[in-house]
């Protein structure tokens, strides 16, 4: 059997601001396919950690490697042409745009033929569970639907990599679900990679990845939901009694 291949690694990852140290000389390694979820006190340096990957920030120490090749010193553009693609935790659309016209304009980025556009739109939004209100201005879509055509300009940039902060901030519980599902779905069958920032223990349970958690810019402890629900120094500095 195949063992799926490294597809990002960080090394000594570390960044200062001022006298503030938000991560401190972190490893860490992602396979391709794999989903994993970041979790920690407020302060943790989770949002760090991914800025850096994402390249909005520039480490103060350490390398980032991608596909095998590093790439700390290029630019968010460069990082999102090789497939690292950014998910803020408030979405970001043309509101005055339809759903189908949002992910139009993600698509033209890519270079895609005229010929292949419109099956490539409709695509999205069917991974999205949007193909119904491909028509929808993007401003009359509920919260959770919002949310979702984000995560699908992601992959109509043929994202490889999805960096999601908080992806359910504000969802309903059904809402909550129904994104728990679309991200499994993305890494069983498209074999997308992600880093999810979550703060619902309650969907990170259900999502049933592996677990990195910071405390005080360092990785404190990894491995599945199960061992980090009971491991007593995260139950002591974040899960308390959840």
């Amino acid at each position: 059997m195949k063992t799926a291949s490294e597809l990002l690694r960080t090394e000594g990852l570390t960044k200062r601001f001022r006298g503030l140290v938000a991560n401190d000389s972190i490893d860490f390694t992602l396979k391709a396919g794999e989903l994993r979820c970041v979790i920690g006190p407020n302060g943790a340096g989770k949002t760090t950690l991914i800025s850096m990957i994402s390249g909005h920030q520039q480490p103060s120490n350490g390398a980032i490697w991608f596909q095998g090749q590093n790439i700390t010193k290029l630019s968010i553009i460069e990082r999102a042409r090789r497939g690292i693609s950014r998910k803020f935790q408030t979405p970001t659309l043309f509101d005055n745009l339809s759903a189908y016209e949002n992910v139009e304009l993600a698509v033209l980025r890519t270079g895609c033929p005229p010929r292949k556009r419109r099956s490539r739109i409709l695509e999205v939004l069917d991974l999205v569970r949007l193909v119904d209100l491909a028509d929808t201005t993007a401003s009359t879509l509920s919260h959770g639907q919002r949310q979702w055509l984000e995560v699908g300009l992601l992959l109509a940039n043929d994202a490889i990599l999805l960096l999601l902060d908080e992806p359910t901030a504000g969802m309903t519980v059904e809402e909550t679900a129904s994104t728990g599902r679309l991200i499994r779905r993305l890494g069983q069958e498209l074999g997308l990679s992600a880093i999810i920032i979550e703060h619902d223990i309650n969907f990170i349970r259900n999502l049933q990845a592996p677990v990195t958690v910071l405390h005080l810019g360092r990785v404190l402890v990894e491995g599945s939901f199960h061992d980090i629900e009971h491991d007593e120094q995260v139950r002591s500095v974040y899960l308390g009694d959840q």
